[in-house]
């Protein structure tokens, strides 16, 4: 670990202070690697060719709305490779809300957010992203079926 030795005026370290403790951290450092990660990984995702992401997509609908539970199911069908879980709640007679566990590209998240909220019935959508590094490593089960693939989260700084 290194140690950074920075400046800033009076008016931003009081402002800083106050974040730090309405957050509760204990001290500045891991306040400031919190903020300085978030902004590492918002700009990761702002790049055209973002990498990997995990994400939760939640939106609001009027479930009675022609056709758009089997729509909206049938998108998460086809996504399966997308569509980790997904959280269904009734709201109310007529409102439903759902959230969409989702891991992939940025890219294709981004564009499955999208077709979820143009859907007509669909009234409020909020997309969640967070970046990460994956790998794909193969490993044993410890039964007669040999090693399977699957894809590891890195840690990311």
């Amino acid at each position: 670990m290194q140690r950074v030795t920075i400046t800033i005026d009076d008016d931003l370290a009081e402002q800083f202070e106050t974040y730090r403790k309405s957050r509760g951290y204990d001290n500045r450092s891991e306040a400031l690697r919190d903020l300085i990660r978030d902004r590492l990984g918002a700009e990761e995702l702002a790049r055209p060719e973002a990498s990997d992401c995990l994400a939760t997509l939640t939106y609001v609908y009027n479930h009675h709305q022609r056709e758009l539970a089997a729509r909206m199911t049938r998108l998460s069908h086809d996504h399966h490779d997308l569509a980790v879980s997904t959280l269904h709640v009734h709201l109310d007679h007529d409102n439903c809300m759902e959230t969409v566990v989702l891991r992939g590209s940025a890219q294709r998240v981004r564009a499955f957010a999208d077709v979820v909220s143009a859907e007509t019935g669909v009234r409020h959508a909020r997309l969640f992203l967070l970046p990460v590094r994956t790998s794909e490593q193969a490993h044993s089960h410890g039964d007669a079926h040999g090693s399977a693939r699957h894809l590891h989260l890195e840690p990311m700084s």
